[in-house]
């Protein structure tokens, strides 16, 4: 007969049991290097903090030029804001008088000539911006809205609209100065000459009240394509099964416009219409290439007043107050600007 199996019991004879072999040296390496798997081990973390900071380091060169380019001048100017720098101190600036705030004060008081100029310089400023923004955006939505279905010679009209954006700005504003003449201009050649408009006498355009119109004319014929651009760029974004589906509702097209296009572009128009703002707002190649270095009253922008401040007055103290208060007035109203379209936004949203 065979015998029936003899167990044996635990802890005793050969059996081994989870807690007789914890505390072998086998048992701690496998511990070890099973950590070491889980954790991918430890020459991989010089690699990830490589990987981590290589972004930085390929911003660094950019990082460092913008520095150079726009920080330094911009803190030299604050800087320069608290001198009376004239002309005696150009070759070293340092040694100028500090003057605290009195350049500021100077700037803003409205009773003083000075003072008078950079208002009235600021209000047509602000007028020529919105007229300006207003005008590019509305023919460059139009035109994007436009050209956005196919039709024969949807290209080539896309890239006649582009020339005023592709032109060099000085050959462009140059070329609009000679067309600006009073006596030999086209402008005039076409209204008196052609058209028989406004009488026989020709208009000044580049000087009096009429210089206005002349840069707000330039201004919005090369800005205008940019927002073209980027209105053109959004729309293919549109799915184009909303218009279809509107079109079965019975749609029409200013009702597919109003109601799919425009809310659709919203945030496409909260950037560009800060964008031209501030490109507007700090324009000097326009009214410097078309009246000089003075311009007229009528067309005395702000970017032009402060280089006449500064270069032509030869009071670079009073000309950087001016720049230094533009510059916080800019942000005040980017802040602002920003601050309740997201807040509209977000009530959009939220319904």
């Amino acid at each position: 007969m065979t015998s029936p199996p003899r167990t044996v019991p635990p802890g005793t004879g050969s059996g081994t049991t989870p807690a007789a072999t914890a505390g072998t040296p086998a048992a701690r390496t496998g511990g070890v290097l099973a950590r070491v798997r889980r954790t991918g081990g430890g020459s991989r973390r010089p690699g990830r903090a490589r990987r981590a900071a290589l972004p930085y380091l390929l911003l660094l060169p950019a990082l460092l030029l913008e520095l150079l380019v726009h920080l330094v001048p911009m803190v030299t100017g604050i800087l320069m804001s608290f001198r009376k720098l004239t002309q005696f101190f150009i070759r070293d600036w340092s040694r100028a008088p500090w003057t605290g705030f009195d350049n500021y004060e100077l700037a803003v008081d409205v009773s003083r000539p000075v003072g008078r100029a950079l208002l009235d310089s600021f209000v047509t400023t602000c007028l020529f911006t919105v007229l300006s923004v207003a005008l590019c955006w509305l023919l460059g939505t139009a035109a994007a809205v436009f050209t956005q279905h196919s039709f024969r010679g949807r290209g080539l009209l896309r890239a006649l609209f582009f020339v005023p954006y592709a032109l060099p700005a000085y050959a462009a504003v140059i070329t609009w100065a000679f067309m600006f003449q009073r006596d030999n201009g086209l402008v005039n050649h076409v209204i008196h000459d052609q058209l028989g408009l406004g009488g026989p006498e020709h208009t000044f355009w580049l000087i009096g009240d009429n210089s206005f119109w002349a840069v707000l004319t330039v201004s919005v014929w090369k800005s205008w394509p940019f927002a073209f651009l980027i209105v053109t760029a959004a729309l293919q974004n549109i799915p184009r099964d909303l218009y279809e589906a509107a079109a079965l509702d019975g749609a029409g097209v200013w009702q597919q416009i109003r109601r799919i296009t425009l809310p659709s572009l919203g945030a496409v128009n909260q950037v560009l219409v800060l964008v031209l703002f501030l490109w507007t707002f700090n324009d000097f190649n326009t009214p410097f290439l078309l009246f000089g270095r003075a311009a007229p009253d009528a067309a005395d922008l702000i970017s032009l007043h402060i280089y006449q401040s500064s270069f032509v007055t030869w009071n670079f103290g009073t000309g950087s107050a001016m720049s230094v208060l533009l510059l916080l007035f800019l942000l005040l109203v980017t802040a602002a600007y920003l601050l309740l379209t997201g807040r509209g936004r977000k009530d959009a949203d939220a319904r």
